[in-house]
C-alpha cells in the first residue's frame, strides 16, 4: 500500500522521542512518499551573500531542530528487530542553500571563519541533475536524506542533531535513491521519522551545511526483519555494502563501522573473525561521513568485486 505524507502542523518535529504518537501506521512492506522542507523549516528561497544576509522566512512554527516529517509507525515492528527502509525515490525542489562560517564551532574556529560567514544559494536542475550558486560554479547532484531514523527507547525529547546507532542525522551521501537503509529498531513500532534533504554533499560535510533543500518527492518502503540482527545502520547501494559508525572522535566512529563491517563479513563469507579483518585490511575502504554533527561519522565500504 501506499502512503503520503507532507509537511503540516501535525507531521512536522524538531525533535526525536519515543514518547510522540505517530502521525501514520503502515504494514511491513508499505511505501510512503513524503514531501520535506528543508532543514530551516523555510518557506522558499533565500538572498545569497555575507552574514546580514542570511535571514531564513519558516513556513512553519520551527522546532529547534531539523524539519523532520513523521513519526512512521511499522505495526507489528518491535525493538531489536531491523528496519529495513528501501530508498525509492530523492526528487529535490528548485533551489538550496549553502551556509559557511559566521558561527562559533569547533570547525570554523580553525577555518579562521567564525567571524565571517557566506550563503550560497543554489539553482537546482532536478532534471539535468546540476547545481549553480550566484557565483556560477556548477555541482553535480546527488540527493539524498541527511536524516533517516528513529527515537532513543529513553522518554523525553532528543536532539536531532548527533546521528545515533538507530539511525538520525547520519549525512551518508551514499543514501542515495537506489540503496537501502538497514537500522536496529530501539522502540516497539519503529517510529521513524525523516527529513534534512541534500542536493549534493561531500563526504566530511566540512563546512556544517551541504546544498540543503526540500524535496519534492521521497519514496521509501519500509520492512521489518528478523534474520539479520544489527547494532547499528548498514547499507546496501547499488555497488557496495557500507557499515556506519558514530561516535565522540573518529576512532571511536571507525571502530563501530569496522565492527560492523567485520561482522557483515563473517556473515557474508562463512569466515573467522582473524580471516574477517584480514581481509577487511585488503578490501574494505573507511571513510569519513561527517565532522560537524557533535557526534562524528565513518563509515566502511566493500564494494562488490572486491572480495571473491
Amino acid at each position: 500500500m501506499r502512503h503520503i505524507l507532507a509537511p503540516g502542523d501535525e507531521t512536522l518535529h524538531g525533535h526525536f522521542s519515543p514518547d510522540f504518537p505517530p502521525v501514520l501506521t503502515i504494514d511491513a512492506g508499505d511505501t510512503v512518499t513524503y514531501r520535506t522542507l528543508d532543514c530551516w523549516w523555510s518557506a522558499g528561497r533565500y538572498e545569497g551573500g555575507r552574514n546580514r544576509d542570511r535571514a531564513r522566512v519558516p513556513q512553519y512554527q520551527p522546532d529547534h531542530g531539523h524539519a523532520l516529517i513523521g513519526p512512521v509507525a511499522v505495526r507489528g515492528a518491535r525493538a531489536g528487530q531491523t528496519l529495513e527502509v528501501r530508498i525509492d525515490a530523492v526528487v529535490p525542489a528548485t533551489w538550496g542553500t549553502t551556509v559557511a562560517g559566521g558561527w562559533p564551532s569547533g570547525f570554523n574556529e580553525r577555518y579562521g571563519v567564525e567571524d565571517e560567514g557566506v550563503v550560497h544559494v543554489w539553482d537546482l536542475d532536478p532534471v539535468a541533475m546540476v547545481g549553480r550558486n550566484q557565483h556560477g560554479h556548477t555541482v553535480a547532484l546527488r540527493p539524498f536524506m541527511g536524516v533517516l531514523g528513529m527515537p532513543p527507547a529513553e522518554p523525553g525529547l532528543h536532539s536531532t542533531v548527533p546521528p545515533r546507532p538507530w539511525g538520525g542525522n547520519l549525512d551518508c551521501k551514499e543514501l542515495t535513491a537506489g540503496s537501502t537503509l538497514l537500522l536496529p529498531i530501539p522502540v516497539d513500532g519503529a517510529l521513524f521519522s525523516v527529513g534534512d534533504g541534500h542536493a549534493a554533499q561531500g563526504d566530511g560535510e566540512v563546512g556544517g551545511t551541504a546544498i540543503e533543500c526540500p524535496m519534492e518527492e521521497v519514496s521509501l518502503t519500509v520492512g521489518v526483519r528478523d534474520d539479520f540482527p544489527i547494532t547499528g545502520p548498514v547499507a546496501r547501494t547499488a555497488d557496495a555494502w557500507l557499515t556506519l559508525g558514530v561516535g565522540a572522535t573518529l576512532d571511536d566512529a571507525t571502530f563501530m563501522a569496522l565492527d560492523s563491517m567485520l561482522t557483515l563479513m563473517q556473515r557474508q563469507y562463512g569466515i573467522s573473525r582473524p580471516d574477517a579483518v584480514a581481509l577487511a585490511s585488503v578490501a574494505v575502504d573507511v571513510r569519513v561521513t561527517q565532522i560537524v554533527n557533535q557526534t562524528v561519522g565513518a563509515h566502511a565500504v566493500l564494494r562488490d568485486g572486491a572480495l571473491a
